[in-house]
């Protein structure tokens, strides 16, 4: 266990309550927007005031499953239903999508996690996508959809391989982080990539996970940018 999930545990306990929400997945290695406070589960009955610690976030809503009576964090499933309620939609799509492709869930647990969700988000289960590799992958797939692209999902292409996004059948979206993209050996891959593409006649556009999570209005403009451009140089 990470020392720091050993932190929110203790400071959970301390409370009274159990360890709950994104707390309990990050350390799992489930996608989860980047977090700065503990979140806590209490049972119903229990009388608190408000936090003294004002890096908590406190959930109340009753688990789907009943933790054994010294579990020290609640059970994934409900983990995942606090944080769909907790996050903005996006964010809560990529954690499920996370969720699901690490193998941490079952497609049929979405059944048990979307009954405990409240009414407004049980939409967000139409959005889930497994396949999705990396968070960022999942909130671009989620701005191509609202600006209206078909989206297809880790597609292979010849000559090239997988990659992450296919939309309207021509323009390939990479998500690049610096993990995996920040040596010059990668970028000299990614941009052979990039060459092979354009050989088969596909545009590509890479935009890096900062401005994903942080200044998303950049990529929407992007991709509706190249997709305007191509539609004017049909009507042309």
């Amino acid at each position: 266990m990470l020392a720091g999930t050993c932190d929110g545990v203790r400071e959970a306990a301390r409370e009274g309550g159990r360890h709950a929400c994104i707390s309990v997945l990050e350390p799992l290695g489930v996608f989860v927007m980047k977090r700065s406070r503990v979140h806590i589960h209490f049972e119903r009955g229990v009388s608190k005031s408000a936090p003294v610690i004002r890096n908590q976030v406190w959930h109340w809503r009753p688990l789907i499953r009943s933790p054994h009576p010294r579990a020290t964090s609640v059970d994934i499933i409900d983990a995942l239903a606090q944080s769909t309620a907790c996050q903005t939609p996006r964010a809560a799509v990529a954690t499920l999508d996370s969720a699901l492709h690490l193998g941490l869930i079952r497609p049929e647990d979405l059944d048990e996690i979307f009954s405990a969700v409240p009414a407004r988000r049980r939409v967000l289960r139409n959005f889930i996508d497994g396949r999705a590799e990396s968070g960022p992958e999942t909130l671009v797939r989620l701005m191509a959809l609202a600006l209206g692209f078909d989206v297809e999902v880790q597609v292979h292409i010849r000559t090239v391989g997988r990659v992450d996004l296919v939309l309207d059948g021509w323009l390939v979206v990479e998500c690049d982080s610096e993990k995996f993209h920040s040596g010059w050996a990668s970028q000299k891959a990614d941009r052979r990539r990039d060459l092979a593409l354009a050989a088969l006649g596909y545009s590509s556009v890479r935009p890096i996970a900062e401005d994903i999570f942080f200044h998303p209005e950049v990529v929407v403009n992007a991709l509706r940018g190249l997709r305007d451009a191509r539609e004017r140089r049909g009507s042309a």
